[in-house]
């Protein structure tokens, strides 16, 4: 069951630069730090499903559950992210900007896919 925070972060906790990332955001969160649930897409399958997102999709992008219960996804669960973060406010502005969502969105995907694959656990 996700947590009730003013957003659940549905992560891949099997990938060591996603646990990374997610300290690293913990740390600059610093007092908001407890209004961002952090939760393993393996653990939470069912939330998921419930949200209509299956595990294969919640492993190739990153997915924010607000406390509306509405899912974002992608470089927009990024940017809502990082605008929680006062440290990361500017980055979430220019992440914003016209033109450079499309490219960030290209640049992630390949990311993702590669990273999955050199894991073998790239979905077929």
């Amino acid at each position: 069951m996700p947590n009730k925070t003013s957003i659940n972060v549905f992560y891949d906790a099997q990938c060591p630069l996603c646990r990374k990332e997610r300290r690293r955001y913990e740390r600059w969160s610093g007092q908001h730090a407890a209004d961002i649930g952090w939760l393993d897409v393996s653990e939470h399958q069912q939330a998921l499903r419930e949200k209509g997102v299956d595990q294969d999709t919640a492993l190739r992008s990153l997915h924010i559950e607000t406390a509306q219960g509405q899912l974002i996804e992608g470089i927009d669960a990024y940017r809502l992210l990082m605008a929680r973060i006062p440290l990361l406010v500017p980055v979430a502005w220019l992440i914003g900007l016209p033109g450079i969502k499309p490219g960030l969105r290209a640049l992630y995907d390949g990311w993702v896919k590669r990273r999955l694959k050199k894991q073998g656990r790239w979905p077929s």
